[in-house]
């Protein structure tokens, strides 16, 4: 239990710096309440057990080939910009505006997924710090441990999910239009923001 609680605070500490996924969160949790927030994270977390997957069948080495870290870099670069574009135009959008809000959740889903999958530095932390645990459990637990190591990382990565999505449904809940606006608007202009610095490493891969 003590190693599954070490893990568990892994995954939430590693879930915690501000990123794509954080901003969009709150982006959707403020205009649309918590289950638009939670399915973003949702969706970011199938895509980090997809990862997790490739490593533990040590089928992730082609995602470190040239070509896929470039491709990554430009495609989460377009994912990011659009998102945030779209965070900005419809930055007066509450719930009860939304003439969409039956195809939302879906939406909140994929955007999550896609984020979370085309982020190089999400690859880069699977590959690293998952992947050094994943063979010192195997080396010195066996496959049990390993499978109850990756359930406390998963955990944690589920707990802070649901602690974002709480929080940003806590500003739509109780913040008045204009916070909800300036908290949407500064999300929008954070994912571009992370947009721009993914172009930036796209161009970096393909000149140098």
């Amino acid at each position: 239990m003590h190693a599954f609680v070490t893990y568990l605070f892994l995954g939430i500490s590693l879930s915690a710096p501000i990123g794509p996924i954080n901003a969009a969160q709150l982006d959707k949790g403020a205009r649309f309440g918590f289950t638009q927030a939670w399915l973003i994270g949702l969706g970011a977390m199938c895509a980090d057990l997809l990862y997790m997957l490739l490593i533990y069948f040590g089928l992730a080495h082609f995602l470190t080939t040239p070509f896929m870290k470039t491709f990554l870099w430009l495609f989460g670069c377009f994912v990011l910009i659009y998102t945030g574009i779209d965070s900005l135009k419809n930055v007066k959008m509450t719930q009860g505006s939304n003439p969409l809000g039956g195809h939302s959740s879906v939406s909140s889903f994929r955007s999550g997924f896609i984020m979370a999958l085309t982020n190089p530095l999400n690859i880069l932390f699977w590959l690293g710090i998952y992947g050094s645990i994943l063979a010192e459990s195997v080396q010195n637990y066996g496959l049990t441990q390993v499978l109850w190591h990756s359930s406390g990382i998963f955990a944690g990565i589920l707990l802070w999910d649901v602690a974002m999505a709480a929080l940003a449904s806590s500003f739509h809940k109780f913040g008045n239009r204009m916070t909800l606006q300036v908290i949407s608007a500064a999300a929008g202009l954070s994912m571009i923001g992370f947009g721009i610095y993914f172009g930036y490493q796209a161009y970096k891969q393909l000149t140098g």
